[in-house]
């Protein structure tokens, strides 16, 4: 039999979403893909500067080793050090953020207090770095 040609007062009674699905698949890989490569540490050249750049956020690397050694951006420091680093990028940047990266066997309470001196230095975007359970070395 021949198919019946649709009317112009028939109703549409089902919407094939498969292209809508192969779209959204290739929009989320992409997305990944794009992802790691701004993650991806740079390496340190001389940027040409423009009129109608913008400033990158200024991201502080707070450390907390097992034995409780704090370290800002790498370096060695202490509370009053990571305080001064705080302040200082919040001269160049007003919404500074932060990682924590802190070891496994560190104290709990040491991490709260480090948190807490974040916040009592109004830097309210911070982040606890975690390795990915698949990533074991």
């Amino acid at each position: 039999m021949a198919a019946r040609a649709l009317d112009d007062d028939d109703l549409i009674t089902g919407i094939n979403v498969t292209p809508l699905v192969d779209i959204t698949l290739v929009l989320l890989v992409v997305m990944m893909i794009t992802a790691s490569y701004v993650a991806s540490k740079t390496i340190p050249m001389e940027l040409p500067k423009g009129a109608t750049g913008e400033a990158t956020p200024v991201v502080l690397a707070v450390s907390i080793a097992s034995g409780g050694e704090l370290y800002l951006d790498a370096v060695p420091t202490d509370e009053a050090g990571l305080r001064r680093g705080i302040i200082a990028a919040r001269a160049t940047n007003h919404e500074p953020q932060a990682i924590i990266a802190a070891d496994g066997r560190t104290p709990h309470a040491r991490v709260v207090h480090v948190i807490d001196v974040l916040r009592q230095e109004q830097v309210t975007k911070f982040a606890i770095n975690v390795e990915p359970e698949g990533e074991r070395r």
